[in-house]
């Protein structure tokens, strides 16, 4: 899936929007069966928003996203107020249509979400080597008993390596330690996503969240961090101004 995902962002534009609003149909398909309600027509016309609010954040309609998510958040709450339906909405649709709407700006887009991607991966990656390595206490053993401190610990310093190399690469010159701490932030919540996708599944009585991905679950199960990474990214770089590149 990465090669894919890579070469989408690089071009942008309508084949990195048009993959965006395949993937959020794709996530949308997973909550509605957590939920128990792919056979209902509103559930799936509801979550049909989703897709269509990508679309929308690529034609440059960001107000009218917002409002579109608010509306059919408040929706899916009435509809099932004791299965988190209308959760899902703000949960995949905000990852989705930030993912859009960072990588729009033509300087700096493309680099800023395939360094989020990298300083997301290397989170994972290194918590799961460190946590192999060294082991230790338990992180949070009532939602996820695999994950331990020394693995958060050592996703930490993999996704700060990133940020410090990335700031190295665009900088030509000296580390800023700007992207660095950045890099940590978005370590920080991308674990937070994990853990919190774990709370979900246990709260859906799941292993996984789908069988999309032979062998690896469902889309949420790889997207996970990403999706709580991503409105991070997007708030950063409209506090510091639309074009900034984070990473230098």
């Amino acid at each position: 899936m990465a090669p894919l995902a890579l070469g989408c962002i690089w071009i942008g534009g309508a084949a990195f929007a048009g993959l965006i609003a395949l993937i959020a149909a794709g996530l949308s398909y997973e909550w509605l069966g957590l939920c128990r309600r792919r056979a209902s027509p509103l559930a799936v016309l509801l979550y049909a928003v989703l897709p269509l609010a990508v679309v929308l954040t690529a034609l440059g309609e960001d107000i009218a996203v917002l409002v579109l998510l608010a509306v059919a958040t408040a929706i899916g709450r009435g509809l099932s107020p004791s299965r988190p339906l209308g959760l899902g909405i703000p949960y995949l649709g905000l990852g989705a249509v930030a993912l859009v709407w960072l990588r729009q700006p033509s300087g700096s887009g493309g680099v800023n979400v395939i360094v989020l991607l990298l300083v997301v991966w290397a989170s994972d990656i290194g918590a799961y080597l460190a946590g192999r390595a060294i082991g230790g206490p338990r992180l949070a053993p009532a939602v996820s008993p695999g994950k331990t401190w020394s693995g958060a610990v050592g996703g930490l310093f993999a996704a700060a390596a990133v940020g410090a190399a990335a700031s190295a690469i665009l900088r030509h010159g000296p580390i800023s330690w700007r992207p660095v701490m950045f890099a940590v932030l978005i370590g920080i919540i991308s674990q937070a996503g994990d853990l919190f996708e774990s709370q979900l599944k246990r709260h859906f009585g799941v292993k996984d969240s789908g069988t999309m991905i032979p062998g690896h679950g469902g889309l949420l199960d790889r997207l996970d961090a990403l999706l709580t990474a991503v409105p991070a990214a997007a708030l950063l770089a409209l506090i510091l101004g639309r074009g900034v590149v984070l990473w230098k």
